[in-house]
């Protein structure tokens, strides 16, 4: 019976329920809906990872973190309760925001709508969609002139 309303950005959840006329506003760090988010974004990442209309030196960024991830080396040492993984997490997600928000526009909607649709992962300029790369080429025939002056 409730109405469920996102914010553009998704940061604010209304829930309203029609028997008590009263309005529940909860955060994007709710427990469910962080881990929906984290699962959403983590799916998107790999698809895009895997892409190649993606540049080689943004798929440097994830793969970074999770190496910064298992390294023994820390900012935070793991052996401290809370803190620790914390700092994992955080650098975790600073990392897979960044990434996708480095990547493409294009090639981010059309993986994004693929999942949405559910369509199986294929490449962004294999299906129609048009890559940065496609539009550097020069199609050109060089002929060779041999009358000497």
């Amino acid at each position: 019976m409730g109405r469920r309303l996102d914010s553009a950005q998704g940061a604010v959840v209304q829930r309203y329920n029609h028997r008590t006329m009263a309005v529940r506003t909860t955060s994007w760090l709710s427990l469910p809906s962080l881990l929906r988010t984290l699962v959403a974004h983590g799916q998107l990442a790999w698809r895009l990872l895997r892409d190649p209309g993606v540049p080689t030196l943004i798929k440097v960024l994830p793969l970074a973190a999770v190496l910064y991830l298992v390294s023994p080396i820390d900012g935070v040492p793991d052996f401290l309760p809370v803190l620790g993984q914390l700092d994992d997490l955080g650098v975790l997600l600073l990392a897979l925001q960044s990434f996708l928000k480095l990547c493409p526009d294009h090639i981010v909607a059309f993986h994004r709508s693929a999942m949405a649709a559910g369509r199986p992962f294929a490449p962004a300029s294999a299906s129609g969609g048009t890559s940065r790369a496609s539009h550097d080429i020069i199609d050109v025939e060089f002929s060779r002139d041999d009358h000497r002056r």
